[in-house]
């Protein structure tokens, strides 16, 4: 009979880490000794714990340490990862590299710049665009209405941290700078299939062009690698049907299904319970 006993990690490990800073001529592998200090110790917590105890120098970026800020994704063992959220145990050999992502300058070490990364993410307007209801979404008096079920057609998409990972893993963006890539892909799918927006037609100008959503060719590199299961090769191919269905003109035609628009909350009735005084006047203007 097998045992079920769980393998003991090794109490130290040997971590190679990618070291580069601007001025030298290129980069190199540091590697150093680790220490495991309790069974859940993480990645960020052993580059930390290098950072602290044996080279300050080293750049890491990194916010909330539970997988929420995706400031911390990075390459270990040559598959990307959010380094507060994979464990020293997933690597039982008690050796591991860590790189900075592909597809990125880098700045100096594990740290990468993504203003790139973030201009795209700008570009295909990531918000709510409503012609009709402007003034409401300017400036709120009340919550647009909206089912469970459609509610559930953009939910997945809603859950991006924009750690990059996605846009590290693409082929494409490797050999095309400009790719819009599939974060930002992903983004226009997940404001289209959201009943409060009616932006469709201001992101298809920036989406169907040269550099947009045709030059992705759905590798599903950005799929395997995503720490959140959003799905970005998924929303890419919603949106290339999408971007078809309209060029031809479908979406015009009398019986093609019309999306509702999310309707506006009745205004709110006063219940304004007995015995409360009226709050005081303002002294300070609305702006």
């Amino acid at each position: 009979m097998a045992s079920t006993k769980q393998k003991a990690l090794p109490e130290t490990y040997t971590v190679e880490v990618f070291r580069f800073a601007p001025g030298e001529k290129k980069p190199r592998y540091d590697r150093f000794e680790v220490p495991v200090q309790h069974p859940g110790m993480t990645v960020l917590e052993a580059l930390l714990y290098i950072k602290e105890n044996l080279d300050p120098t080293l750049a890491v970026r990194y916010s909330c340490r539970m997988a929420v800020c995706g400031s911390c994704g990075m390459y270990v063992n040559g598959k990307g990862v959010l380094a507060c959220h994979t464990r020293l145990a997933e690597f039982p050999s008690g050796k591991i590299r860590v790189s900075p992502m592909p597809n990125y300058p880098v700045v100096k070490d594990l740290m990468t710049d993504m203003s790139e990364f973030f201009t795209h993410h700008r570009e295909v307007k990531p918000y709510i665009i409503n012609p009709e209801m402007r003034a409401e979404i300017e400036r709120p008096t009340r919550e647009f209405l909206q089912t469970p079920e459609e509610v559930e057609e953009y939910l997945q998409f809603s859950y991006c941290i924009k750690c990059g990972l996605c846009v590290s893993a693409c082929p494409t963006v490797a050999s095309d700078p400009d790719f819009l890539g599939p974060q930002a892909l992903m983004t226009v799918t997940r404001y289209n299939r959201d009943t409060r927006d009616g932006g469709w037609t201001y992101r298809l100008e920036v989406v169907d062009r040269p550099h947009g959503v045709w030059n992705c060719h759905f590798a599903g590199a950005c799929t395997e690698v995503c720490p959140k299961g959003v799905d970005p090769a998924l929303a890419i191919q919603f949106l290339k049907r999408e971007a078809v269905v309209h060029g031809l003109g479908l979406d015009r035609l009398p019986f093609w299904p019309k999306r509702k628009q999310a309707p506006l909350a009745p205004p709110p009735k006063p219940a304004r319970r007995k015995g409360i005084p009226a709050p005081p006047p303002r002294t300070v203007p609305e702006s």
